[in-house]
């Protein structure tokens, strides 16, 4: 099981590549806060509505400081059939290799319809302006959970 990050880690650094196959850095965000999320694969209905989700509330989002990146292990092509089918405008990053996901506990034991499986924990981490995690929420619901979590942000 992969260790969770708590309020205070360092989040663990990372460059990804983008729907477009551009790196994406966490470091390229040090100055803002950034909403790092976790979803198991894009073209999913879960997934879909929780990226969804974030696209609507960006501009709120934005306003108030937050950048937003999603993370998921499928590989840059399904990203941008996923960012073109869906309209979307929030970041989607590729971890095909999960190194990303294990190092912010967003890997690992789960269950899923009665069964442990082994997988993506969907999962939200709020990163300070100092590259520190302030928020780690695990096992969120894809229905709701921006809205809960621009309550829980104050935004």
């Amino acid at each position: 099981m992969t260790a969770r990050l708590q309020p205070g880690d360092t989040a663990p650094a990372f460059t990804l590549p983008d729907a477009d196959g551009k790196p994406v850095s966490l470091a390229d965000h040090l100055g803002r806060k950034v909403i790092v999320y976790f979803y198991p694969a894009a073209l999913t209905p879960g997934c879909t509505k929780q990226a969804c989700d974030f696209t609507d509330n960006l501009d709120v989002l934005a306003q108030a400081g937050y950048d937003v990146i999603g993370v998921s292990p499928d590989k840059p092509e399904k990203l941008a059939k996923f960012r073109e089918k869906e309209h979307l405008t929030v970041t989607l990053v590729a971890d095909p290799d999960k190194e990303v996901l294990q190092a912010y506990g967003a890997f690992g034991e789960k269950t899923m319809y009665g069964k442990t499986v082994t997988g993506v924990i969907r999962s939200t981490v709020v990163v300070d302006e100092q590259g520190k995690v302030e928020h780690a929420f695990y096992n969120v619901r894809a229905t709701g959970h921006v809205a809960k979590l621009l309550k829980d942000l104050k935004v």
